[in-house]
């Protein structure tokens, strides 16, 4: 019989013979060799195909396992995880839905007061370790829901005691007076007494005169920084279109008197005229120094009653922990600062001067200041932000007074912004036709009657109540404040350049290190580093 055998060699003729012999055999083998050939090829075939599809679906397969064989180790319905394993398989959805549920609904359960300050007995510190031991001992899910819970708030709480921790430090560090300056002042000091030409005249005899002509333009500084006051007034020379018109005026304390005016005596400058002058050199009357003493007795007392009514919760969160570090800070006592509002008394021959801070740093010239119109208000001062109305430039009045208090809260709105002190246009003409004066020791009368709780510690509270009406809003851009804080916003950074003064208000002076070297950079480029005693103190940018 003749049959056709089709293979991809072509078309084979076959014959096959009914009869048992030989011949059939021959055939029969013929046939065989074709049908193991075919199957040959096509299993290389098969077999590529099968391991590209085992290649794809097994790691998935081997993930869904091994997710379902933790996920049947955590429930207590199972004796093992090879168990729920099967008939789970191809359920899992239900199943991871009903385990969300439960672990939602122990979380839930498990209340925060049944742990003790996050703690509970044998806990452990690793999450690793509370996995082992669930899986290991068969716990149910409420039992692992509250020691995790039992870890995580232990943990909470570990973190923030840590940040109040390194924010007290941070202030801590704000309050002392770095070595370097403490050097500078007694070398200074020491030259003042064996080198005359430190103890020369200032300003130099032909000079004088200008210390009261009008036709110049007057700046104050009240400080006892050295460093600080050289910093202010090289800045503001530097940057000056008319430096030969600036007089400035530093008023320092007994101490600092003979260290400042030995610096300004050597360093003299050769455009400006610089007078320092000694609280003790002041021949004040009667009522001036009675006033100055209880003003400075009345904020040492608003001072100790805010520090001795301190509560635990009032460091509970950030905001209020950092009010209460700031309000309890030595400044808040200084005589250097509370002074300005004698400022009419400390220059009598002046009428209009432009007050500046000695943390801060003059980056454009400022003399259109004193030509400038405050339309019979006493003070000009940055009221309105940069940065829109939705914002401050510094605080707001809130952040200062105690609105509670009815004599507050019927005379002022809390939500508006405070004015910038740090650089301040004076008309002294218009401040002695007020009761300003009068005015800021009035309401510290008031405090003292109500029991010291108006306002929180400091200069400035007491003297947003008392120059209330006599405010000029300036330009936003004559000063910008907050360098002395440890973030800075991004609109700060567009400022930087922009704003004609920098102030450094917050804890982080730019003569200390703890301030962000990139705005410090701005305040130390004015430093003298060359200068001997510099050097000899190891001042360093």
């Amino acid at each position: 019989m003749m049959k056709f055998h089709i293979s991809t060699t072509g078309i084979k003729r076959v014959k096959i013979s009914n009869s048992s012999g030989g011949g059939g055999s021959k055939g029969a083998t013929v046939a065989a060799t074709g049908a193991a050939a075919l199957r040959g090829r096509l299993s290389s075939r098969t077999l590529l195909l099968v391991m590209l599809v085992l290649g794809i679906a097994l790691p998935f397969l081997f993930v869904r396992i091994a997710f379902l064989v933790l996920e049947s180790a955590s429930l207590s319905s199972c004796s093992s995880p090879i168990e729920c394993m099967g008939w789970r398989l191809f359920s899992g959805a239900d199943t991871s839905q009903k385990l969300r549920e439960e672990l939602t609904r122990a979380l839930t359960e498990v209340k925060d007061d049944n742990i003790v300050e996050g703690r509970i007995e044998g806990s452990l510190e690793s999450f690793n370790e509370r996995v082992k031991e669930m899986t290991s001992k068969q716990q149910d899910i409420k039992a692992f829901a509250f020691k995790t819970k039992a870890m995580l708030l232990g943990m909470q709480q570990k973190v923030q005691s840590a940040k109040k921790r390194e924010l007290m430090y941070w202030y801590l560090a704000s309050r002392v007076v770095p070595k370097s300056l403490h050097c500078l002042c007694l070398k200074l000091a020491e030259e003042y007494t064996v080198n005359a030409m430190a103890r020369s005249c200032l300003p130099p005899p032909e000079q004088v005169s200008r210390l009261a002509d009008k036709s110049f333009h007057h700046v104050v500084l009240l400080t006892d920084n050295v460093l600080a006051a050289s910093v202010v007034i090289s800045s503001t020379i530097e940057n000056a279109a008319n430096p030969e018109k600036l007089v400035f005026h530093i008023v320092t304390d007994k101490k600092t008197y003979t260290p400042m005016h030995a610096w300004f005596a050597i360093n003299s400058l050769k455009s400006a005229a610089v007078e320092v002058k000694g609280l003790h050199q002041y021949d004040w009357s009667l009522e001036v120094n009675v006033g100055v003493k209880q003003m400075l007795e009345i904020h040492r007392l608003i001072w100790s009653h805010y520090y001795n009514n301190l509560k635990e919760e009032d460091f509970e969160y950030e905001g209020e922990y950092t009010n209460c570090l700031e309000a309890l800070s030595p400044s808040c006592l200084s005589l250097m600062n509370h002074l300005r509002i004698y400022i009419p008394e400390l220059f009598p021959d002046l009428n209009k001067i432009v007050f500046l801070d000695d943390d801060v740093v003059v980056q454009h010239d400022i003399s259109s200041l004193w030509t400038m119109d405050l339309n019979g208000k006493v003070v000009g001062a940055v009221v309105d932000s940069w940065c829109g109305g939705n914002c401050c430039p510094g605080r707001k009045y809130k952040d200062y007074l105690n609105f509670s208090h009815p004599i507050i809260s019927s005379n002022l709105d809390q939500d508006r912004c405070a004015w910038l002190s740090g650089m301040n246009v004076f008309d002294l003409e218009a401040w002695r036709r007020t009761n300003i004066t009068t005015s800021y020791h009035k309401w510290l009368k008031i405090s003292l009657k109500s029991g010291l709780t108006l306002w929180q510690p400091g200069v400035l509270p007491p003297t947003l109540l008392a120059f209330e009406g006599h405010v000029h809003p300036i330009d936003p851009l004559w000063q910008l404040a907050g360098l002395g804080y440890r973030s800075l916003s991004s609109a700060h950074g567009q400022m930087l350049e922009a704003a004609a003064v920098l102030h450094f208000t917050g804890p982080a002076k730019p003569w200390l290190e703890i301030g962000s070297p990139e705005v410090r950079s701005l305040w130390n480029r004015h430093v003298n580093f060359s200068n001997s005693f510099i050097r000899k103190c190891r001042i360093l940018g």
